[in-house]
């Protein structure tokens, strides 16, 4: 009980004008864990049995892990909201709202004592710190790249144009119903990192902070590109049949898909365009009245064991948020952090939910907005 209590109130107490640190050691665990996370994040070996970070880790601790996935940040944000899960793999997008919305809790990092072999760059980032506060354990990050079919593109695609504007692709042929869209409101932001190179009078700074001109200009290229896709897609095994069987020549996509479609030798590969990226870094964060909180801490500090860290990142196509893990073998034995671009941090436009009080320009157009204009314009209005 006295832990349950600690753990509730936070890493210090005041008591007496006198700091007393929580304990370090959590108690007993609860038995099972429910977890909210991206298709392909919580591997148990069921798709390939070389990678299973599930299974040790439910013998070490007691904790039988049952997953949830969602597809977008939309569906696990409205699934946190319900309740009944401890835990999320949150992007940039969700991870503030559900801080503001009172659905996860702050840490006692007391807890995590792996969080000093963290990332630099990613420990105090404003997605998961709010007021000094940490509200989760960064777990991967990546850009959201340009996957190609390479049998039609002989070289890479050197710009987002090629699924954002009418052309001939290099087979001759249109572009038109052979291109994708993300089905999701950030995917705006996509749309105005474009339009930072196309059209730089626009004076764009921040793809996630649009005055109504930028943003007006950025609905505008989204409304071409609706008379250009064949799908707005989410599901990323239904984008990979697309690639495989419905004549889907590029679209942006997550290197998960990439290296699926590669894997089953499929003629795909990926590029970042000359524009940059948008792209995510995920947080896993504990709800505010997680049933499991012994087993949730307890898996937030197994997720940054630098072998899982490696054999995730290979897997997803990802990056690890643990540098020692780009010098660990995964089960592919791939160079895996310089082929998902561990290097390219400072590239990424990394999601975050769009708000009406912004930095780069005072006052810019709200998420709720977003979702409400993107929702019509995949409407076809």
């Amino acid at each position: 009980m006295r832990n349950a209590r600690l753990l509730a109130v936070g890493a210090v107490l005041l008591l007496a004008g006198h700091a007393l640190a929580a304990p370090k050691a959590l108690g007993k665990p609860e038995g099972r864990l429910d977890i909210i996370a991206w298709p392909g994040y919580i591997e148990r070996g069921e798709t390939d049995k070389k990678y299973d970070w599930v299974t040790q880790f439910e013998k070490d601790t007691g904790c039988q892990v049952q997953v949830k996935t969602a597809a977008t940040s939309d569906e696990m944000v409205s699934l946190m909201n319900q309740g009944g899960y401890d835990l999320v793999t949150a992007s940039g997008d969700a991870s503030l709202r559900l801080v503001q919305g009172k659905k996860v809790q702050p840490l006692n990092l007391a807890y995590v004592p792996s969080w000093s072999t963290l990332d630099a760059r990613l420990k105090n980032t404003p997605w998961h710190t709010v007021s000094g506060k940490h509200y989760g354990v960064p777990y991967q990050w990546g850009p959201n790249v340009l996957m190609y079919n390479t049998a039609i593109f002989k070289s890479p695609p050197s710009s987002w144009a090629v699924v954002f504007e009418e052309q001939a692709l290099p087979d001759g042929k249109p572009n038109k119903g052979r291109v994708q869209a993300y089905d999701g409101p950030i995917y705006i932001a996509d749309a105005a990192l474009y339009l930072m190179k196309k059209r730089p009078e626009l004076g764009i700074k921040d793809p996630y902070e649009l005055s109504n001109k930028q943003y007006k200009a950025a609905l505008e290229l989204l409304r071409v590109q609706k008379k250009l896709t064949h799908r707005y897609w989410h599901d990323v095994t239904v984008q990979m049949s697309d690639f495989k069987n419905e004549g889907v020549v590029a679209s942006s996509a997550w290197g998960y898909q990439v290296n699926a479609l590669k894997a089953e030798k499929q003629p795909v590969d990926s590029v970042i365009p000359m524009e940059g990226s948008t792209g995510w870094a995920d947080t896993t964060m504990l709800h505010a009245k997680a049933k499991h909180p012994v087993c949730a801490y307890k898996w937030m500090e197994w997720s940054l064991n630098k072998q899982l860290q490696a054999s995730l990142a290979e897997w997803f196509g990802s990056n690890p948020v643990v540098p020692a893990a780009c010098m660990t073998a995964a089960p592919g034995g791939t160079d895996f952090c310089k082929t998902n671009g561990f290097e390219r941090f400072e590239e990424v436009h990394f999601w975050k939910t769009p708000v009406g009080k912004c930095a780069t320009q005072g006052t810019c157009v709200p998420y709720s907005k977003w979702t409400q204009d993107y929702i019509s314009i995949m409407g076809g209005r």
